[in-house]
């Protein structure tokens, strides 16, 4: 997915040490993509991060532009409260 970090995304992912690299794999294979705040889309997945904790990794996603633009990313260890069962 060709994509734009905004400026807040960029902050957040260095503030909470989110690589690139991270959010790159989720963005092209999420496990999960559900919509959420006004239409726009949660680009989810299960990673390991580190020491064999997993948390999910969010980013959300305004593709309703020609650009897709991740609005922010985060980490969190409930993952039951996003999670949605298929």
């Amino acid at each position: 997915m060709i994509y734009k970090l905004s400026q807040h995304a960029k902050k957040e992912m260095e503030r909470r040490g989110i690589p690139l690299p991270m959010v790159d794999a989720v963005l092209e294979h999420p496990q999960q993509i559900i919509t959420e705040y006004q239409e726009m889309k949660a680009y989810q997945s299960q990673i390991d991060f580190g020491e064999g904790k997993f948390y999910l990794l969010r980013a959300i996603v305004n593709d309703q532009v020609s650009s897709p633009m991740v609005i922010t990313v985060y980490r969190t260890s409930k993952i039951l409260k996003y999670w949605r069962a298929t």
